[in-house]
């Protein structure tokens, strides 16, 4: 119990520290977004309208900056952050519901998959150690995971939709194909759109899972239990699975718990290689356009879910590993 209320209490004051920084960062950047918007909107709102379009958008800047602050929390409990000024008049809460399904499709099944084909891949390497796939593997999956994503994305952005054109250049569908519509071709279009990205992606984060499993199976297989499960003369594939696979697979778990909360962020530079409406690519146009709604409730998003992960973490270590339990 008291494990729980600690990191309950480090969940809160994280939390408001972060909604503290997130209130005043935007504030602190230069430049004038209701400004631009005027600009951008060539005349069609004047100075006398500037007030009210303030307060619309929550960017009251003649009122105290506490009271702003004040005000900031209560939109926090709300999940009301007013309308974008990138999608104006759309509400920061629409913009941003369009563009999460597109990053929990993409980024959240190449993050499953790479966990599972990464575990599986070093668990084998390390059972079979010093044979060919363990030979292999290590070392080509260090040089591909150090390669930048989006040098990784134009690579293939270059090769398989210029040059080959066996996909398509980007975005997550045909855009002249109209309203999309949820039926077979529309699935297909979506998957064809995602299949680059997603390549990237598992591509440049597998080895990690790899070399993370392979390590730590190699330490688990030099444990007494494993070794008395060989003189037991129990079948290989029961001690690789029962004993050896599932101890070592731990800082895997918790690794990928905590990966999941990342997922919300996106794969920025691959959504911005590939213009994939996801919200790593939002997250740009609203820095761009100073959109400070918009990038106040995702910055807040990205810190609540990775904190959520962190939590989810943090119980299933607690969960899977009876070590932890017997800690303070």
């Amino acid at each position: 119990m008291p494990r729980i209320l600690r990191r309950l209490e480090f969940f809160v004051v994280t939390f408001w520290a972060a909604v503290s920084i997130n209130f005043l960062l935007p504030r602190l950047m230069p430049g004038d977004p209701i400004q631009q918007m005027m600009a951008r909107m060539k005349g069609q709102i004047t100075g006398s309208r500037r007030h009210s379009l303030e307060v619309m958008l929550g960017l009251n800047t003649h009122e105290p900056l506490w009271k702003q602050y004040i005000s900031y929390w209560g939109q926090v409990f709300r999940f009301d952050f007013g309308s974008s000024i990138t999608y104006f008049p759309d509400s920061v809460t629409s913009v941003i519901s369009i563009a999460i399904p597109w990053t929990l499709g993409l980024v959240g099944v190449t993050t499953v998959l790479a966990f599972l084909l990464g575990t599986l891949l070093g668990a084998t390497a390390a059972w079979r150690r010093g044979g060919v796939l363990d030979s292999v593997l290590p070392p080509v999956f260090i040089v591909v995971g150090a390669l930048p994503f989006f040098w990784v994305g134009l690579l293939f952005l270059y090769l398989f939709a210029v040059l080959l054109q066996w996909a398509p250049i980007g975005f997550g569908y045909d855009i002249t194909a109209g309203e999309l519509a949820f039926n077979w071709p529309t699935i297909v279009q979506i998957v064809s759109h995602a299949f680059l990205p997603a390549t990237v992606i598992i591509l440049t984060s597998i080895g990690g899972w790899i070399l993370t499993m392979r390590n730590t199976m190699i330490g688990v297989m030099g444990e007494d239990y494993v070794k008395m499960a060989r003189a037991k003369g129990l079948p290989s594939s029961r001690i690789m699975v029962q004993y050896a696979s599932r101890n070592a697979i731990l800082p895997n778990l918790t690794g990928f718990a905590m990966s999941m909360g990342f997922v919300i962020s996106g794969a920025l530079l691959v959504e911005l290689v590939f213009t994939y409406p996801g919200v790593g690519y939002l997250l740009v146009q609203a820095v761009t356009g100073q959109d400070y709604p918009l990038m106040q409730a995702l910055f807040l998003l990205i810190t609540a879910a990775t904190l959520v992960s962190v939590l989810i973490a943090d119980g299933v270590t607690y969960i899977l590993d009876p070590r932890t339990r017997g800690k303070a």
